[in-house]
């Protein structure tokens, strides 16, 4: 492919995103997997370039841009090389008009921007929000003593090893063996807040494809009872296959229907010593990973999941027991998700109390502590840790 026709290819795949995000369609990730498919000519070399384009023009680009091509030209406007590609040559784009509109530049739509500052997030930090992120991964110690092919940058993490974004790690032989797994260091964090030990019951609330139960199983030492719930079955079946690569024997899984999840959970209430709920969010604290989540928010989504984040964490607190401990986790940037739910739950929960998890990064935020990527280097996280009367 020529350069001119790796951009109109991009502005292709920026099209079908924006149509995704507008209409709750499937991730930028599946969308540039799934073209690179369906069009088999495009080589290696192409489908890098291709799909760097897509996202650097989507970070490029604040509110929702208009069209691919728009978005585009927000790119162009810092790259004359780029913009020198709209030349109208077989398979490029056509050449620009006058006074063509390009998308508008920004951090994110103004509204979230807004809800940013009410959150103490500075603009002089919303930056980084955009960055790349780097790679993280976790040693497994279950599995042992692993042998890397690169050193990586120790973490604050117990296990956490850090290298560069797009290393190929799931092509170690470590990674294959279940030495090592992919976990931001933030995910690592909160899971660290939950203070897992052997011999406990542990529930996972929210386990999604189960990153943090297994690393709530290694800290457990693969000694206790470690239940992981989701109300979504083709995310919660990854977990096995998972667990069985990582030497995890301690795990149950529990499908839950939506709406109804206290009763599948009626055998543990008042049992567990800590439960985790790792809530489902709006996705701020994640846009280094996932830019075009930023076009996919709404102020009512926003309440939606806030409202959904409280009932799951008034869920979790009737499987604690006493003297027990509740973990409520959003991958979010926002007081509403953070700050807001925290001291939202001791209203509810008098004689419950805030314990500010003891991390070796973050600052505290309301009755938790708050991870960003300007100032922790990892996915924006909101950690709260509870107690039990």
């Amino acid at each position: 492919m020529t350069p001119a026709a790796r951009l109109q290819s991009a502005i292709e795949v920026l099209d079908l995103i924006l149509t995704a995000a507008t209409d709750g369609g499937a991730s930028g990730d599946k969308i540039v997997g799934d073209w690179f498919r369906s069009h088999r000519f495009a080589g290696s070399k192409d489908r890098r370039a291709v799909r760097e384009l897509v996202f650097a023009a989507i970070r490029a680009c604040g509110p929702v841009p208009a069209s691919g091509r728009a978005a585009m030209l927000r790119l162009a406007q810092s790259d004359p090389a780029l913009a020198a590609l709209f030349d109208g040559s077989h398979y490029g784009p056509q050449p620009l008009a006058p006074g063509e509109p390009a998308g508008e530049g920004g951090t994110a739509p103004q509204w979230l921007e807004q809800r940013l500052r009410d959150s103490g997030i500075e603009p002089g930090d919303w930056p980084a929000l955009l960055e790349r992120a780097p790679l993280d991964i976790r040693l497994n110690p279950l599995r042992g003593e692993a042998s890397l092919p690169e050193p990586g940058e120790a973490l604050h993490t117990p296990q956490g090893l850090r290298y560069p974004s797009g290393t190929q790690v799931e092509q170690w032989d470590a990674f294959q063996a279940g030495l090592i797994e992919v976990q931001d260091a933030g995910s690592q964090l909160a899971c660290l807040a939950v203070g897992a030990q052997p011999g406990e019951t542990v529930i996972d609330l929210c386990a999604g494809g189960g990153g943090k139960t297994l690393t709530l199983a290694a800290a457990m030492g693969n000694k206790g009872r470690l239940v992981a719930c989701d109300v979504d079955r083709a995310r919660l079946s990854r977990l096995g296959p998972r667990a069985e690569r990582a030497g995890i024997a301690i795990i149950e899984e529990r499908l839950l229907n939506p709406g109804h999840e206290a009763e599948a959970l009626a055998d543990l209430a008042g049992k567990a010593d800590a439960v985790l709920v790792d809530a489902p969010c709006s996705g701020t604290g994640t846009w280094r990973r996932n830019p075009e989540a930023r076009w996919r928010l709404s102020p009512a989504e926003l309440q939606r999941v806030a409202a959904l984040q409280a009932r799951l964490a008034d869920l979790g607190a009737a499987l604690v027991r006493p003297g027990g401990r509740l973990v409520f986790v959003t991958c979010s940037l926002l007081d509403e998700e953070g700050a807001d739910q925290a001291e939202a739950f001791l209203q509810r929960h008098p004689d419950w109390r805030a314990v500010a998890p003891d991390l070796p990064a973050g600052t505290l935020r309301g009755g938790g502590v708050r991870l960003t990527p300007a100032r922790d280097a990892t996915d924006g996280f909101f950690i709260a840790r509870f107690v039990s009367p």
